[in-house]
């Protein structure tokens, strides 16, 4: 039996793009050599590089006037490289608290500037985002995490502010459509909804790009990395190739506003089936429900070893809750068929028989 791939990350990859990933493992564009040996500066690279950079840019239809990168560091490098590159000392900026990503992201941005806690859900466990809080003009940006692995959250619909977002996109970027207009950065760990562990894409805008008097160092400078082609030192060369796999299969199947009807279709077969099975329910509040991460829990907490045994058995790894919020997770990003939630969905009936 296959197994169907519900792990918060690193997470499923389409079927098309593994075989391809395989390929490429043993021999890449005939050259006799591995893509695993092969040089980050030849010809062949140089143009698996310059398509990932292109299909960004055309499923996100960006302006010349933001850079994409390709760098290291996973997103929690970025937690301290945005605030370090975008706000000056003296300057404020503001975060949206949703979970445990988020508490990082402030706790790291603390140590370049002034960073004011807009609103917080941690009063229940992180399990709503908040609404209807104020926004200071002056704030150099908003931070956002815009979905929640852990606690089964995300933002559908976005503040008006005056101030640019700067949003980590790690569990739910290319799901759905942005306006990439009111962003002056997104980074998003590549190993959740785009590729392998490795790699990290940042989108940046250039011209909030040095403005801060600090020195940094050239690592951790965007603009090092946008002179460099995200190849000023050696870059993570099959993450890189398989996260341009991907985005080559995701255009190939419709792009991002198909994608988003895919994800929707599948989010609404497993909270249909949590809601209406008496034996489980929800851990997020529904009008904040993720479509890329279904938390819930067992309605009997005896019952949450034997379903999980139950689940496996029937192909269905990965669906442990994070210790945070206990229970269930199934992770659905976008190379989840439908036919796989489907199959947890069957589960959850069958267990509903025998145990109801």
């Amino acid at each position: 039996m296959n197994k169907i791939n519900f792990f918060a990350g690193p997470a499923i990859l389409a079927q098309d793009v593994l075989q391809e990933a395989q390929e490429a493992i043993v021999e890449f564009k005939g050259m006799g050599l591995s893509i695993l040996e092969i040089s980050h500066r030849s010809k062949q690279f140089v143009e698996v590089m310059d398509e990932a950079q292109t299909r960004v840019r055309s499923l996100l239809n960006l302006s010349d006037d933001y850079a994409v990168l390709f760098l290291t560091g996973g997103a929690s490098s970025q937690f301290y490289m945005s605030a370090m590159n975008l706000l000056d000392e003296g300057q404020s900026a503001g975060y949206l608290e949703t979970g445990a990503w988020s508490s990082k992201a402030i706790k790291e941005a603390k140590l370049f500037g002034n960073i004011d806690i807009v609103a917080s859900s941690k009063d229940k466990n992180f399990s709503y985002i908040p609404k209807g809080y104020e926004i200071n003009k002056d704030f150099k940006y908003l931070h956002l995490t815009s979905n929640n692995t852990i606690y089964g959250t995300q933002i559908h619909n976005y503040p008006e502010t005056g101030v640019r977002l700067v949003c980590d996109m790690s569990s739910d970027i290319f799901s759905r459509p942005i306006d990439i207009n009111k962003y002056d950065l997104i980074y998003a760990g590549a190993q959740k909804n785009l590729g392998p562990a490795g790699t990290t894409l940042v989108i940046v805008k250039k011209d909030v790009l040095n403005k801060v008097k600090r020195t940094l160092p050239s690592m951790l400078n965007y603009q090092t990395h946008i002179d460099k082609g995200s190849s000023f030192n050696t870059p993570p060369v099959y993450a890189i190739y398989v996260s341009m796999l991907s985005l080559r299969w995701l255009e190939n199947n419709g792009g991002i506003s198909s994608m988003q009807k895919h994800n929707e279709e599948k989010a609404a077969l497993l909270y249909n089936e949590i809601d209406r099975n008496g034996l489980f329910h929800g851990s997020a509040a529904k009008e904040d429900r993720s479509l890329m991460n279904v938390c819930f829990l067992p309605t009997v907490e005896d019952h949450k070893d034997s379903f999980i045994a139950k689940a496996t058995e029937a192909g269905c790894v990965g669906i442990a809750g994070h210790r945070s919020v206990g229970g269930f997770r199934a992770s659905i990003y976008n190379a989840m068929t439908k036919d796989g939630v489907q199959r947890l969905v069957d589960v959850m009936k069958d267990w509903e028989t025998t145990n109801g």
